[in-house]
């Protein structure tokens, strides 16, 4: 298996892109569309446990969209073969000084495009750097 072909690097990364911008305009309908519409599709957020798509998708739609503008680092997209990738990235809000957010995607490429399968997104306190 060649790990981070670059074509499949790119074609991740897009989505990714799509997937923040989404994210901070809250765009629910390109949000739900970049989910695998599947009961098996998880999603572990801040505070909440999410098992299947409408799961997801009920949350995306009760949820206040103030303060949803972030900043990113340290992004890292893994792709494994053709059809499956792992994106990571740090986020930090000025809501929220002090801490910092984590969030880690699993994209699998369906005969539809490529689709997150698996989500987590935690918030942690800013850890010391020595």
């Amino acid at each position: 298996m060649k790990v981070d072909l670059p074509d499949v690097v790119a074609e991740v990364s897009a989505a990714f892109a799509a997937y923040e911008k989404a994210l901070t305009s809250n765009d629910v309908a390109t949000l739900d569309a970049l989910f695998r519409k599947d009961s098996r599709t998880i999603r572990y957020g801040i505070g909440e446990n999410l098992y299947g798509y409408d799961a997801i998708a009920a949350f995306r739609a009760a949820r206040n969209p103030a303060g949803l503008i972030r900043d990113l680092s340290k992004t890292v997209i893994t792709a494994y073969g053709r059809d499956t990738a792992v994106a990571s990235t740090l986020f930090h809000r000025s809501s929220a000084p002090g801490r910092i957010g984590r969030q880690m995607q699993t994209w699998v490429r369906f005969a539809e495009g490529w689709r997150i399968v698996a989500a987590h997104v935690s918030l942690i306190d800013v850890p010391d750097e020595t």
